[in-house]
């Protein structure tokens, strides 16, 4: 059996799949305190993504193992579909600045900060995962919701990260 689908059906299957019809990111605002992830596009919220962190969330990242997530601004700058959680979109950190100050306190600054959905295998879980903060540093979302960043957010973007 053979399906065929007009050309102009799939063009507008192809643009509203995608997630990015008239939807363009330019940043990505995360608020530690508050537990949420914004997509934000014109200086306007486009979505909003409750997200766990990492199991000591106060304050900055300082040093590699301290289970915090970094505070400033970074970019989102590659992305991984084979990572060991449901994809995952990497942050920048360290910058020159994170890697100076754990120099100057003799410590590794730690890297490999990602947003990502559930470990593999356990997306099932994100209900109750979601409601503690569990990550070694990094910002966790449901599947889902990490299906919809990923096709939203381009590498380059932007992220600003405060407690």
């Amino acid at each position: 059996m053979r399906l065929t689908i007009p050309g102009a059906i799939l063009a507008c299957v192809i643009v509203t799949s995608s997630g990015l019809a008239g939807e363009n990111v330019d940043l990505v605002r995360v608020d530690k305190s508050d537990r949420r992830l914004e997509l934000i596009g014109s200086g306007k919220v486009l979505r909003s993504y409750g997200i766990a962190l990492g199991a000591d969330p106060l304050g900055h990242k300082r040093h590699e193992g301290d289970e915090r997530t970094p505070e400033g601004r970074y970019i989102l700058d590659w992305r991984n579909p084979n990572s060991v959680a449901h994809k995952s979109l990497h942050i920048s950190y360290p910058n020159a600045d994170d890697q100076a100050a754990a120099k100057a306190r003799n410590v590794d600054p730690g890297g490999m900060i990602m947003i990502h959905g559930q470990p593999n295998g356990f997306g099932w879980w994100g209900w109750l995962l979601q409601s503690v903060d569990w990550t070694d540093g990094c910002i966790a979302v449901t599947d889902t919701d990490m299906d919809e960043i990923w096709a939203m957010v381009a590498d380059g973007t932007p992220i600003e990260i405060e407690q």
